[in-house]
């Protein structure tokens, strides 16, 4: 039986940028969450208004990637719980979910920057300080195996599920999915088995790429007889080119391509559901217009 719909809400940071909210490099979204926070509630809210079930904190980009090492030190844990509180007063008087948004750690699409010594210190502050506002822990963007595990083994033991999206590699539209890492799908998708995930979601790509990789998940999960338990989601960047080996998210922004409207990017979302997926919305440049959609026709 197929596991009932949940939309999610869209690119957080993007939307920010949008409407004018504070948004620069390298601070990306985090830099509303200093100077705006009001205007990151706004945002929220107006996802919640589209229909999203669950909103992702805006503590994406609270790590040093972003806000530099003594930024983090100093303001880090404060700005985190702000998110916290922010989320969840958005989502007050409504039966909205938040999900605790747990970054890469080194930066997205950069696996190779990956170092397990910092695992720890950077990790603990957001999950410190989120943990009182959400319902769910979601690890987003993730291009590497290794620390998706790393991280995994510091959440508490607080029964809140477990939630894990992978950034694949946009260029393998013609080919078997993987991740940013070269690992693939299939290997992703069993190591979370055995770390008791209940979500696999694929997110901050291109949505031409998802459906292969739902499609090799739903097999791998219909093998290990998880399908009933464990399930599969999507949430598509709208960027208007595919991301290079070695790009990094804060040297500079992205186009937002014109071809994908809310009528389009529903056009992959039902594909994503048709190949197993109950868990969809959307990642950078798409907005509360998309999830309105995405809430009216998959619901």
């Amino acid at each position: 039986m197929a596991h009932p719909i949940t939309i999610l809400d869209g690119g957080l940071g993007r939307e920010l940028a949008r409407r004018g909210a504070p948004f620069k490099q390298p601070e990306w979204s985090a830099l509303a969450m200093i100077e705006a926070p009001e205007q990151v509630q706004a945002v929220h809210q107006d996802f919640i208004n589209s229909g999203a079930q669950v909103i992702a904190t805006n503590s994406y980009a609270l790590v040093p990637f972003h806000i530099g090492d003594e930024r983090f030190k100093e303001q880090g844990p404060a700005l985190i719980r702000r998110s916290g509180e922010v989320a969840r007063a958005a989502a007050l008087g409504t039966q909205v979910q938040v999900a605790g948004s747990l970054p890469p750690l080194f930066g997205s699409y950069r696996p190779d920057l990956f170092d397990v010594s910092h695992v720890r210190n950077i990790a603990m502050p957001l999950i410190d300080n989120l943990a009182e506002f959400v319902d769910l822990w979601q690890l987003e963007t993730q291009s590497l195996i290794a620390e998706t595990q790393a991280v995994l083994a510091l959440l508490p033991s607080d029964d809140k599920p477990r939630w894990v999206s992978f950034t694949l590699d946009d260029n393998t539209l013609h080919d078997t999915p993987r991740l940013r890492s070269g690992e693939s799908v299939e290997n992703a998708v069993k190591a979370m088995l055995d770390c008791h995930v209940q979500s696999i979601l694929f997110n901050c790509c291109q949505p031409e790429v998802i459906l292969a990789a739902i499609e090799q998940a739903n097999r791998v999960l219909e093998e290990q007889a998880a399908s009933d338990t464990v399930r599969l989601g999507g949430y598509g960047n709208a960027f208007v080119s595919a991301q290079a080996e070695n790009a990094t998210a804060n040297e500079g922004l992205d186009d937002i391509r014109q071809d994908l409207t809310p009528q389009a990017y529903l056009h992959f979302a039902q594909q994503w559901r048709a190949a197993g997926a109950s868990v969809i919305g959307g990642c950078c440049g798409i907005g509360p217009e998309h999830i309105a959609l995405l809430s009216r026709e998959l619901h």
